[in-house]
């Protein structure tokens, strides 16, 4: 299947409120430069040098996302480039971020979901009781737009749907106390994106489903 192909099928089968990121780690300049001509503009990229390397080489106007898990030390390299960070998991990675971010840096709070100890994030509850005593995630140069989490790697689609269920209930819980910008939640891979768009996810992360299987 071609790029092309894989794109159109995914497109045609979102609703228009959905932003497709495509997911384009490993892949050389040659398939982003593809993809790019075929009007993508929002690339995921999780692994630091290989996001600066391509902001470098691409177009200006491409919306880079920091997808995968980030160190803080890496937080000054990141924080110039990326449009939107997904995977903010913690409260002292949020500071570090914020020394670095500028005017106002867009990230997604990770929260954990899946019924695996591999996985990142904060629990439900615990976000919940860092918003109630409103002593973190206040910086002013920076900007909360929702939330990110990853649904367990099964084949038991149900247990999929209720987990992604269980961050949209959370969205819908805590979006009154965010306020407006607080529009965005990520959820939904190569794998499921099917199941968290019918769960309500507004953002999707497809790599393998678009430009094949990684290197």
């Amino acid at each position: 299947m071609s790029i092309a192909e894989g794109l159109a099928s995914i497109q045609n089968a979102i609703p228009s409120h959905v932003t497709l990121v495509a997911v384009s780690k490993t892949k050389p300049i040659e398939v982003l430069q593809e993809a790019y001509a075929l009007g993508i503009r929002d690339f995921g990229e999780n692994r630091v040098a290989e996001l600066a390397e391509k902001a470098k080489a691409l177009p200006e106007d491409i919306r880079w996302h920091a997808i995968g898990h980030l160190q803080r030390n890496k937080a000054a390299i990141v924080a110039p480039i990326a449009t939107l960070i997904h995977a903010v998991d913690s409260i002292r990675l949020y500071d570090a971020l914020s020394k670095h971010s500028g005017e106002k840096l867009d990230v997604l709070i990770q929260i954990h979901i899946a019924d695996e100890t591999n996985k990142y994030g904060l629990t439900p509850d615990n976000f919940k009781k860092i918003l109630d005593t409103g002593e973190a995630f206040n910086h002013p140069n920076m900007n909360i737009r929702g939330l990110m989490g990853m649904a367990t790697f099964t084949d038991n689609h149900s247990q999929i749907a209720h987990e992604f269920k269980g961050l949209r209930t959370l969205f819908d819980e805590i979006q009154p106390l965010v306020g407006m910008d607080f529009d965005t939640l990520s959820m939904g891979m190569s794998g499921d994106w099917k199941i968290a768009v019918d769960e309500g996810s507004t953002m999707i992360r497809v790599g393998s489903a678009i430009f094949g299987a990684r290197n």
